[in-house]
């Protein structure tokens, strides 16, 4: 694949340069004197993680009998999501189906100890808004294309809580990374939140133990913390902290 080829395809799917970066594990700099033109040289093995970001598909490529009745990848719908076995655990994109793996048990303690802190403070605070914890059905654009399950999110407005599911944006949603969502969490999902109008999104990520706040009210770029300090809410305007230490230590069991 040539860089020109790697540009078309940057554009076509809304890459930025730090996403690349992050990715492919390529330094920021680097990407940007590579798609800049100012490098003309490159080693195999830049070339190579670079090429698989963009050869790596997007989307589930398995048989289209493994989601019942077979139809062009891009044409599901939530009727063939919910015709699905109960045990099999995949999310609609914009009428793909994506494989959800069972997460680790350190996906689950951050999912489970954000949502107990998150909780414990609209009990406390006595306020309007409802947490959910995965598996939550989110019908994210209110359309019959797309149905996810993020790990953690905030719904501030009653009329979108359904029997079923969550239809539309919500407020806050956290996704934990897992090495078979990483893509999806950073490029796929980032942008379908912001456009359908969430209002925070965290990603939580206990590979590199870091945690990325994006507040699409104010700044396009995320503010990174390490995974074992207090993070502010930005929809409680900064009055909810969410403590890591004690995910950290969980973390340091894990290594």
């Amino acid at each position: 694949m040539t860089i020109q080829e790697m540009k078309q395809l940057m554009q076509e799917r809304g890459y930025t340069y730090a996403q690349i970066a992050d990715l492919s594990g390529v330094p920021l700099g680097t990407v940007q004197k590579i798609f800049n033109g100012e490098t003309k040289g490159l080693r195999y093995d830049i070339l190579t993680a670079l090429e698989g970001i963009f050869k790596e598909p997007m989307a589930v490529m398995e048989s289209c009998a493994a989601y019942g009745e077979e139809k062009k990848p891009g044409m599901y719908t939530i009727e063939d999501y919910r015709a699905l076995p109960e045990e099999q655990r995949v999310e609609l994109i914009d009428g793909y189906f994506y494989d959800m793996a069972a997460p680790t048990t350190f996906h689950q303690l951050i999912a489970g100890e954000v949502y107990r802190q998150i909780a414990n403070y609209i009990i406390d605070q006595g306020g309007a808004c409802t947490p959910f914890i995965s598996p939550i059905d989110v019908q994210l654009d209110n359309d019959e294309k797309t149905m996810i399950q993020p790990d953690v999110i905030i719904v501030c407005k009653p009329d979108q809580i359904e029997r079923r599911n969550i239809m539309g944006a919500p407020d806050f949603v956290l996704e934990v990374i897992s090495p078979g969502t990483k893509r999806r969490d950073h490029v796929v999902k980032l942008f379908k939140y912001e456009q359908a109008g969430v209002r925070e999104y965290w990603i939580a990520d206990p590979y590199k133990k870091r945690v990325l706040v994006y507040f699409f009210q104010c700044e396009a770029s995320p503010v990174i913390y390490p995974i074992d300090a207090d993070i502010p809410v930005n929809i409680y305007e900064g009055k909810l902290t969410i403590k890591f230490q004690q995910i950290a230590k969980w973390g340091e069991q894990e290594d």
